[in-house]
């Protein structure tokens, strides 16, 4: 459980910072990542660099892990403070959420965004509400 809230620890500052490559370092080659602010899924390091400067140039998304649950077959539930705020600075969502992160040869391999009152991990397929109010 240390390396990986290490490593999601990590992911997490990458992403803050606006890092892709530090971001990329710790994630599989053929990583698969939700589009929250679009809906579906992108696959591959080239598809979320595409996705995060497109996101980052609508939006200003900060997020914060606040707790790590192991669970089986190298999944992590990871709640999160998100803060997303508009490039004027408006605060467009401020509230807590779950990812989930599947974790293989100790690196991101699939991350995905989990409803609060769900039990399993969603699919990704439309936009988070933290992204509603754009």
């Amino acid at each position: 459980m240390a390396n990986t809230q290490t490593l999601i620890t990590r992911a997490y500052a990458a992403f803050n910072k606006r890092d892709i490559d530090g971001a990329f370092a710790l994630m599989s080659e053929h990583v698969s990542w939700p589009k929250a602010s679009e809906g579906r899924r992108v696959v591959g390091k080239d598809e979320i660099r595409a996705y995060w400067t497109r996101q980052w140039h609508q939006f200003d998304p900060h997020v914060e892990p606040i707790e790590l649950i192991d669970r089986s077959e190298g999944k992590t539930d990871v709640r999160v403070h998100q803060l997303v705020k508009s490039l004027d600075g408006d605060v467009l969502s401020d509230s807590e959420v779950w990812h989930t992160y599947t974790i293989s040869n100790g690196l991101i391999d699939r991350m995905d965004l989990k409803d609060v009152n769900e039990t399993e991990a969603s699919p990704g397929t439309t936009p988070s509400a933290a992204f509603s109010n754009h």
